[in-house]
């Protein structure tokens, strides 16, 4: 207890400061990391070294002691390679900041997207017509448009629902709305998740389809089952299930509208940790539900 009094004692206002920030930028990083794959691979790898080193100290054995300071080395470097989705989630996270502006459309063409989107959302359930809408916000997503048809058309309901009847050629892939609040290409293939964290574990490759997208960066997607009917949103690696198109519209409000463009970073901080605490929320009650 006495040399704790006296290290705190010691310590100078440029100490103190220098503590916060590297704590802050820990905590930082842990909030980037939070609900990826990366965190469940770290750990496993954190334990394994941590418990080899402590059986190679406690039984002095030397050749291990010898594999492992050997190894500390290529473990470091190999970090980023294995890590290497993640790190660029969080780079592109930080480049998206405030601090560099927004690319969203203009308040008046998100919503008007977002009324197009409830429309055809709500004829395409009733028909049972399967669908994946992306909608772009700081992200790119020019590497998967590349890979549909491109259309540079203006965001309809008729149009959507047309672009996902079954019998036409353009159906069968994802239609993205890019930051300009414009369709920009269809039929497109998107990532698939290879996360196991998902609401439900008999979901379709439509439904991660869009929790990928969401991964890769923030864009949202909606997905309409063609087997059910239900509307789903993702957005962040999460995804919402069994919302009615009411719901939907006023969600898409909420990440999606005019709110968005002009909101201080830090409440829009807060928003994301609320939207991201909902959404663990419904995903643990779902999965009680089902066991």
């Amino acid at each position: 207890m006495e040399q704790l009094l006296i290290i705190l004692e010691s310590l100078a206002l440029t100490d103190i400061i220098d503590i916060a920030i590297v704590t802050l930028l820990f905590y930082s990083i842990s909030l980037l990391f939070r609900g990826t794959q990366a965190v469940t691979l770290f750990r496993g790898i954190a334990l394994l070294v941590i418990g080899l080193i402590s059986v190679a100290a406690l039984l002095r054995l030397q050749a291990l002691s010898w594999l492992l300071a050997n190894s500390l080395t290529a473990l470091v470097i190999a970090i980023p390679v294995i890590f290497q989705p993640e790190i660029r989630r969080v780079l592109e996270r930080l480049g998206r900041s405030a601090f560099f502006g927004t690319r969203l459309a203009p308040e008046a063409t998100r919503v008007s997207v977002i009324d197009e989107i409830y429309n055809a959302v709500t004829k395409l359930s009733s028909r049972r017509h399967g669908a994946l809408i992306v909608l772009q916000r700081n992200s790119s997503v020019q590497e998967y448009i590349r890979t549909g048809i491109g259309l540079d058309a203006i965001v309809t309901a008729d149009l959507l629902a047309t672009l996902f009847w079954p019998l036409t050629e353009l159906h069968d892939g994802a239609v993205i709305i890019d930051d300009t609040g414009r369709i920009a290409a269809a039929s497109c293939v998107l990532p698939i998740t290879a996360s196991r964290n998902l609401p439900d574990p008999n979901l379709g490759t439509r439904h991660r389809a869009a929790v990928g997208i969401s991964e890769v960066g923030d864009a949202l997607c909606v997905v309409v089952s063609e087997e059910t009917g239900k509307i789903s949103l993702t957005n962040g690696g999460r995804m919402i299930l069994d919302l009615d198109a009411q719901r939907l519209q006023l969600i898409l409000g909420g990440v999606y509208g005019p709110d968005q463009a002009d909101q201080p970073s830090l409440a829009k901080r807060v928003r994301e940790l609320r939207d991201e605490f909902l959404l663990r929320l419904q995903t643990r009650r779902r999965q009680g539900a089902q066991t």
